[in-house]
């Protein structure tokens, strides 16, 4: 790690104006309202510690829905192999046949998919990510002690465990868990009888959502007022960091697109026991007509999209933050068009409400109604290609500094380019007509908001992992972390582009009794070796993390970076409150970087004589 040139007298102005210096640690007072383990550490309300909650529960849910893929992968890459290894682990769920060769019920094989991407996308890369840095970073990078309600923050986290164990418990139903989709498309969501996972499975997925949106309102709530109310003295909005822009305005899209998932789940419970007909119309099931008419599945694709595709930014804006900032603090250089970048987290905010029908092409919507969703959807492309722009521009010429957190923000670039140029592809509804329900879309979504926000939050937490634990995680690690997961990313969905284009449809159980696709069976095993190899690299990444919380490279400096942002004024190991003396208040913009002959000036650094402010 390089050294930094610290501004001339910083220190003297952290000791006059905090009333602490660098041998300050846990000297300060505890939190008068926590005391013991369970109050300090378990029903919390310091923002730091609901943050690291937030992360390990969000890193518990990336290995079970990890682990589900898995499962469903060597279905797919090797169908005829003996799976009776697996009875021990999924029970009924492995049946067994006179020769004691095992296979995967195909009804289990509806529910992995199912829980693997609703965990993927709520539990992990919702409230993982957005959950972990929004709380982490809001109040420390605006100058603030807490939330605006500590009490809010903690019941959001418990809002989500509680989510999270009702999901957890639905696996190990007798019928299974809920084995309809991850979007719960009626009829199959709406009808219990439809299959086994249709069941008490359904009922419970519905519930955990229900209580996860809880989770997200409160969280949301919390953050947009701390945000307007609690930044220190001198933090207007234009010297706040694209961090705070971001998690501002994912905060916003949560609060107004999550209820309506709410409404379309109300109606949805009222179709399955209440005789309601909202989404069912003229079902057969085994020959015999039910009573359901005049209702529409499609109303049921129009309210969850309308949440559904705002997720997908509140998924990827969180990340973008974080990689706007590492990417300027380890290329040493300004943000370029930091106001560029902040319009364009607005005008994606704003757009990700218009353009929900771009998932719905095929269900029959009128064909100039489509004409507009493609309109809007190859605009929203537009503030992300100027992100792009702007992030390329700040590594151009910067003297760079390849750190693990680093690498990963470089990483999602290069994935949020590639996943996004297949988006325009399916944002047209002509070309989409051929490559809907296709692995082309599962490719698209799984590298520009999957891989990608994993990999914005890979470069959070290597980056802030000091701040969090006061200790380093190992960079040897951290870079075979990188390399394997950038290099195995790419050899598990890009081959999946060429299935979709060749018409390989997602969600199929197996593949060699088709003579059309059968031939593919080679590349889904290299699909499925490469997952494997992906998931042990992984395995790495949490042995790195847990490891480095007790064993890491101490922490010896408030700010090992040389980063500008408020976070790093804080003692090495805050407690709750942050600042044991004075909130620091803030001068200037926090990208101060090469400038006027220093390698990096802090927000708290007093404006010189003559000196201008430039975004």
């Amino acid at each position: 790690m390089a050294n930094v040139a610290v501004p001339t007298h910083e220190d003297d102005i952290l000791i006059q104006e905090l009333g602490y210096d660098d041998h300050f640690h846990e000297h300060h007072d505890e939190d008068k309202y926590q005391s013991g383990f369970i109050g300090k550490y378990i029903f919390s309300m310091d923002h730091k510690i609901i943050a690291k909650q937030f992360l390990i529960t969000g890193m518990f849910w990336a290995i079970i829905g990890a682990l589900m893929s898995l499962v469903f992968r060597l279905q797919l890459g090797f169908p005829e192999e003996d799976m009776a290894w697996l009875k021990p682990i999924l029970g009924q769920w492995i049946t067994v046949n006179a020769d004691g060769i095992g296979a995967l019920d195909p009804q289990f094989y509806y529910a992995l998919v199912t829980m693997h991407g609703t965990i993927l996308v709520f539990f992990v890369l919702t409230a993982g990510l957005s959950g972990t840095f929004s709380n982490l970073l809001i109040p420390l990078q605006l100058g603030a002690r807490d939330m605006a309600s500590p009490m809010l923050n903690m019941f959001s986290y418990w809002f989500f465990f509680l989510s999270g164990m009702i999901m957890f418990f639905s696996l190990f139903l007798s019928t299974g868990p809920f084995s309809g989709g991850w979007t719960a498309y009626p009829p199959l969501s709406a009808l219990p009888q439809a299959s086994t996972g249709s069941g008490a499975g359904m009922t419970l997925w519905t519930l955990s959502l229900v209580f996860f949106v809880v989770s997200v309102l409160l969280g949301g709530i919390n953050y947009i007022t701390t945000v307007l109310n609690l930044r220190t003295k001198g933090m207007s909005l234009w010297r706040m960091p694209l961090t705070i822009w971001a998690f501002f305005v994912t905060a916003i899209l949560g609060l107004l697109s999550f209820p309506v998932l709410v409404s379309a789940f109300l109606l949805m419970m009222c179709d399955r026991g209440l005789g309601t007909s909202f989404y069912l119309s003229e079902i057969f099931i085994g020959g015999e007509a039910l009573d359901h008419v005049g209702g529409s599945p499609v109303l049921y694709q129009h309210l969850f999209w309308f949440l559904g595709h705002p997720e997908v930014y509140i998924i990827i804006l969180p990340a973008m933050g974080l990689v706007s900032e590492v990417l300027a603090v380890h290329a040493r250089k300004p943000i370029f068009g930091y106001k560029a970048m902040v319009y364009s987290i607005l005008a994606i905010g704003f757009l990700a409400f218009i353009v929900w029908a771009h998932h719905m092409f095929m269900s029959g919507v009128n064909p100039f109604i489509s004409n507009f969703f493609v309109v809007f959807t190859l605009i929203i492309a537009v503030p992300s290609a100027v992100k792009v722009f702007n992030w390329i521009t700040t590594l151009y010429g910067g003297n760079v500094r390849f750190t693990s957190a680093c690498l990963f923000g470089i990483g999602f670039v290069s994935l949020f380019i590639s996943g996004g140029l297949t988006g325009i592809f399916l944002g047209n509804s002509a070309i989409d007509i051929q490559m809907h329900d296709t692995y082309f879309v599962v490719a698209h979504f799984h590298i520009v908001m999957g891989i990608a926000a994993f990999f914005g939050m890979f470069a959070g937490i290597y980056n802030w992992f000091p701040k969090m634990y006061g200790r380093f995680m190992n960079e040897t690690l951290g870079k075979i972390h990188f390399w394997g997961t950038m290099i195995g990313a790419y050899a598990i969905f890009w081959p999946m582009h060429y299935l979709g284009m060749a018409g390989v449809p997602r969600r199929y159980y197996r593949f060699d009794s088709f003579d059309t696709f059968s031939h593919f069976s080679t590349m889904n095993q290299f699909i499925t070796v490469a997952a494997i190899i992906v998931f042990a690299i992984q395995v790495l990444f949490v042995i790195n993390f847990f490891y480095s919380i007790w064993y890491g490279k101490k922490m010896t400096t408030r700010n090992p970076w040389g980063a500008n942002t408020l976070e790093w004024t804080t003692p090495i190991n805050a407690g709750h409150g942050n600042w044991p003396g004075n909130i620091p208040s803030v001068h200037r913009w926090s990208y101060d970087y090469g400038k006027d002959g220093k390698e990096f000036i802090p927000q708290h650094y007093p404006m010189q004589e003559g000196e201008t402010e430039v975004h």
